[in-house]
């Protein structure tokens, strides 16, 4: 086993360093020193909700930058030295009828997920990047784009696939007019993205402080979902609806938004939801998901990224600072993504 040191859950919302266990390669395996770590909605999901007396550890981290320091003797596309990116999903099953074609992310018998998911060989539950060594499959690892800032690509690896999926998969482009509700963490990455693929842009957001921003980030305009009337004179307006915000609330809104053969599409709260039937029927609209991306997806997303010069905006903090990151980021209190520095782990 290789030792490496990293951050593990010791209650709800609190972590403490500690020492971990990473398997020895394997032969398709590389071994990545983790440099940034981003710090995602997830996270703070699973740390709410870990129990401390759990078998398993929880270390959270699902998007990560690094370095390859070691290959396993089949590695072939790395070697040592390499810059890498990693996301959250580390394997898959590689036979079923959504891996061949390139949808790992909806992997039948399910991803192996970067942290709390079951290892394919061993059933080990993985640990995730607030560690400095991590060790993946070479399938799972990405080259990261030369001209591409390693902390503030980490983002790109789940929000920014997050939001990559949708866009293309509904094909946005050139003549699009497209509409993100929610400016965060997945939100301003769409907007960036959006904007960048030649759609028309438009933010929603009930934070109207935020019109500032959306500006900066390029978007054509801005709706203050509180304000009624500016809601009613966009009805029926945008080809696709980006739905990024994370917590519970009512689509109606937002599907009212959508013109006639368009999608809302939702990516940031994937809890159960409630809709009139007729709020899809009038218009003949449609209400789509999607989440992360596989493999040959997420390869593109980043080329594209390092093509147009998109990152995440970040405020990076070293790995000591976790908890004072978990805490904030539970406030709101990010423009747009914490990243953790894990060098103040050597």
């Amino acid at each position: 086993m290789r030792t490496t040191t990293g951050w593990r859950a010791t209650g709800p919302m609190t972590l403490g360093r500690t020492v971990l266990q990473r398997r020895d390669l394997r032969a398709d395996d590389l071994a990545v020193r983790v440099d940034y770590c981003g710090v995602c909605h997830t996270d703070l999901h699973a740390l709410r909700h870990h129990d401390p007396k759990a078998p398993a550890p929880l270390v959270p981290g699902h998007e990560f930058t690094g370095v390859v320091t070691a290959t396993g003797p089949e590695v072939t596309a790395f070697t040592v030295g390499d810059r890498v990116a990693v996301g959250n999903i580390v394997d898959s099953c590689g036979t079923c009828a959504m891996c061949r074609a390139g949808q790992e992310n909806f992997c039948h018998t399910f991803p192996t997920l970067t942290y709390g998911g079951a290892d394919r060989h061993d059933g080990s539950t993985t640990l995730g990047g607030y560690s400095r060594e991590y060790v993946v499959r070479d399938a799972f690892a990405y080259p990261l784009p030369t001209g591409l800032d390693p902390a503030a690509a980490a983002p790109l690896m789940c929000a920014g696939i997050t939001v990559w999926e949708p866009l293309r998969s509904l094909a946005v482009g050139p003549g699009s007019r497209v509409a993100v509700a929610g400016l965060g963490g997945l939100g301003h990455l769409a907007v960036k993205m959006a904007m960048a693929l030649g759609a028309t842009t438009t933010v929603i957001s009930r934070t109207t402080d935020k019109r500032d921003d959306a500006r900066r980030l390029g978007a054509h305009d801005f709706l203050d979902s509180t304000n009624t009337d500016q809601m009613a004179a966009a009805r029926d307006t945008f080809d696709v609806v980006l739905d990024t915000i994370s917590a519970p609330h009512d689509l109606a809104p937002y599907l009212k938004l959508v013109a006639m053969d368009g999608t809302l599409s939702l990516v940031g709260y994937l809890g159960a939801v409630t809709i009139e039937a007729m709020d899809l029927l009038v218009g003949r609209k449609k209400l789509s998901s999607a989440g992360s991306g596989g493999r040959p997806a997420t390869a593109r997303m980043l080329q594209f990224c390092a093509e147009h010069g998109i990152t995440a905006d970040v405020e990076v903090l070293p790995s000591a600072q976790v908890d004072t990151a978990l805490e904030r980021l539970g406030r709101n209190d990010v423009r747009y993504r914490f990243v953790l520095d894990l060098s103040d782990l050597d």
